[in-house]
């Protein structure tokens, strides 16, 4: 395994592997096409999530139900082998940390940067799109967006790019007008 990919730990390790393996096949985007697919599974289904969390099913359970799932979802042999083996070792509860691992090699194998945005609303494409251009400019590198919608926000957005946040939410705003409020009283 090479050293150079900025992850670590067990997620790390096995996002590693599959990187390696999809870079010796050719098959770098098609690998995180099928991850995605199954991000998105299982975000979608609470079933699955419980299926991938529970150490009350066994590991044939696990393989059997989750591997009729990405047959079905017309999911690659290699990363069907690779959740196989994920199974196998008792590690499904990782499997969205590995994912995100597989995202941080492949974003640096490519120099992008990820931002991770937490908005009060779900972005729209042309926001998106808009604001990789403008975080572009700021970095001066492509930016990959990790998109997450918290209510609690009330509006505006956190931004995560590396070790910088800009937190422009307006929750993060009447809090700090609540604590002037306080000290000037």
């Amino acid at each position: 395994m090479s050293s150079d990919h900025p992850v670590s730990g067990v997620a790390g390790r096995y996002a590693t592997a599959l990187f390696e393996l999809a870079e010796a096949q050719g098959a770098l985007d098609a690998v995180a096409a099928d991850l995605g697919n199954i991000e998105s599974m299982l975000n979608a289904s609470a079933d699955l999530t419980r299926l991938v969390r529970s150490p009350v099913f066994s590991a044939d359970e696990q393989g059997r139900a989750f591997g009729a799932v990405l047959e079905k979802a017309g999911i690659s042999r290699l990363v069907q082998n690779f959740v196989g083996l994920v199974i196998q070792n008792r590690r499904l509860f990782a499997l969205s940390e590995m994912i995100s691992a597989y995202n941080a090699i492949l974003a640096a194998k490519r120099g992008e940067m990820t931002a991770d945005v937490t908005s009060a609303h779900s972005l729209g494409d042309a926001q998106v799109e808009s604001l990789k251009a403008a975080l572009k400019s700021a970095t001066g590198r492509d930016v990959r967006i990790n998109t997450k919608v918290d209510a609690e926000l009330l509006g505006g957005l956190i931004v995560k790019v590396g070790s910088r946040m800009i937190d422009s939410s307006l929750r993060t705003k009447l809090n700090s007008l609540k604590i002037a409020m306080k000290e000037a009283s």
